[in-house]
């Protein structure tokens, strides 16, 4: 009788120590996509106190708008091999950017220490944008 009993004690024990909980996560990965701005694509307005670059970026969704993430980066002013972020401001030029489905818009305007409007930039830019994926939870 012990020796069934202790059989059937460590069977159980087996069995309760061999379970595993796993715990599968599904992470959907950023998506990157990088884009040149031309100097023609720079738009003037407000008497050129404002450019505006519009990207077509179809990768941009009404989802990537109202719930997502979404950064952009430019290439640095002076180190073409970094980026910078915006918005920032630069040699007295603010950069920022405004999205919208199917795109982002990038603008350079003064920033409120000059008094001078920017100049539209004469060299193609390389514009990185990541897309972060997110789950509403409200």
């Amino acid at each position: 009788m012990k020796k069934i009993l202790l059989l059937l004690l460590c069977t159980i024990t087996l069995g309760l120590v061999s379970c595993q909980k796993d715990e599968i996560i599904q992470d959907t990965p950023n998506r990157t996509i990088i884009i040149y701005i031309e100097p023609n694509q720079w738009v003037s307005s407000n008497n050129g106190a404002n450019y505006t670059a519009e990207l077509s970026i179809p990768e941009i969704d009404r989802t990537n708008v109202d719930i997502e993430g979404i950064l952009v980066y430019l290439d640095h002013p002076v180190n073409v091999n970094s980026y910078i972020q915006l918005p920032y401001v630069y040699s007295g030029n603010s950069y920022s950017y405004e999205q919208f489905n199917g795109g982002i818009a990038v603008d350079l305007q003064r920033s409120e220490y000059t008094t001078q409007n920017p100049t539209r930039p004469s060299v193609r830019i390389r514009a990185k944008i990541v897309l972060i994926p997110s789950v509403d939870v409200t």
